[in-house]
């Protein structure tokens, strides 16, 4: 009996290209995440793929690999514009006109000089091109490669934890735990996603964090580590602090190395730069509120996702300090994205929101 075919509509493969992206978010850099998907010639699926580490296989590879004989006179769907140099691999806009790709849809340019121009090289060989389908989702998905190859900076997430009433310790220095262990795993899957946490030496020195991901299930390391940085001006580091493990690769950035900024202390838009430099595209700002401050009052943060307890400690540490906010009119503005219970803890997602011209 023949089998029959399922269709599949030209948004609902997208949707499924930008699901199979998220799957190398934290192993791709310095390279973006991206998915595909090939229909056949009667818009069946016959192959997905997508990028998983860099040096590794694109994901138009893998989907064409895949699909063999049977992508031939098909429809590529594709989260990214197909590469058009060759790199640690080939262009994927030859490989898909080699495979007999009769039509491709891209839901977001590429905007690095470099691999662009895929689209052209497909039109030019007679694929019809789309571009477009999908690309509010697509560009959420690759938002931290998307914004870093932009701007030249890495993307920056500032996480923190507090109490009710904005306390990240107590009066007395306390702060473990201040959030339950259903939040603490998921900042877990935070730090999996990104390619370096970023944590000021007050931290280190009051806290002793190893700053690495574990294994959601067991407490192990996780094979992947991003690297750990310490941002210490003048190298206060202790020699015996966790941090200074082989559990990850880590850089002590001092002011001495780094360059110093207007307030005496490391230059963070020189560290980012420097961090973009050795392929960082995703830092996440774990602490403490001093430098969070500083990331902030620079403009250097892009999205915050907060950890609320309900618990209130009256006195203590607040969660942000020296934001260079002096009167209600300077407020740091954000737009919320999402919110959500964890365990018994609430956690916003949120962007910054531009200031006014």
């Amino acid at each position: 009996m023949e089998r029959e075919t399922q269709m599949v509509t030209d948004d609902e493969a997208m949707g499924r290209a930008i699901a199979l992206a998220a799957r190398g978010l934290g192993t791709t850099s310095p390279n973006p995440v991206v998915g595909c998907v090939l229909l056949s010639a009667e818009g069946e699926v016959v192959g997905e793929g997508f990028h998983a580490y860099a040096g590794g296989p694109h994901a138009e590879i893998v989907a064409l690999a895949q699909a063999g004989e049977r992508a031939r006179g098909g429809t590529a769907v594709v989260t990214l514009e197909p590469c058009n140099h060759t790199g640690r691999t080939g262009p994927c806009a030859q490989a898909l006109i080699n495979a007999g790709i009769v039509r491709v849809v891209i839901a977001v340019d590429d905007p690095t000089p470099v691999a662009a121009g895929g689209a052209a090289t497909l039109r030019d060989a007679g694929v019809r091109v789309e571009t477009g389908v999908g690309r509010a989702p697509a560009e959420e998905g690759n938002v931290a490669w998307l914004t870093a190859v932009r701007r030249g900076r890495p993307y920056v997430t500032w996480k923190y934890a507090a109490t009710l009433d904005g306390r990240s310790a107590a009066a007395d220095g306390t702060s473990q735990w201040i959030t339950s262990a259903p939040a603490r795993s998921d900042v877990h899957k935070l730090r999996s996603a990104v390619d370096a946490i970023v944590a000021g030496v007050g931290t280190i020195i009051a806290d002793d964090p190893q700053l690495t991901v574990r294994d959601l299930r067991d407490g192990s390391l996780a094979i992947k580590q991003p690297w750990r940085v310490v941002v210490d001006s003048s190298g206060r580091t202790p020699a015996t602090a966790r941090i200074r493990d082989q559990a990850a690769p880590t850089w002590i950035a001092t002011a001495a190395e780094v360059g110093t900024g207007p307030d005496g202390r490391v230059d963070l838009a020189a560290l980012l730069t420097e961090l973009y430099a050795r392929g960082v595209r995703a830092v996440l700002l774990e602490g403490g509120p001093t430098l969070a401050g500083g990331f902030l009052a620079a403009g250097l943060v892009d999205k915050v996702v907060g950890y609320i307890a309900p618990k209130m400690l009256g006195a203590g540490q607040p969660s942000l300090v020296g934001a260079g906010v002096t009167t209600i009119a300077e407020a740091i503005e954000l737009d919320l994205i999402d919110i959500a219970r964890v365990g018994p803890d609430l956690r916003f997602t949120a962007s910054l929101r531009a200031k006014e011209a």
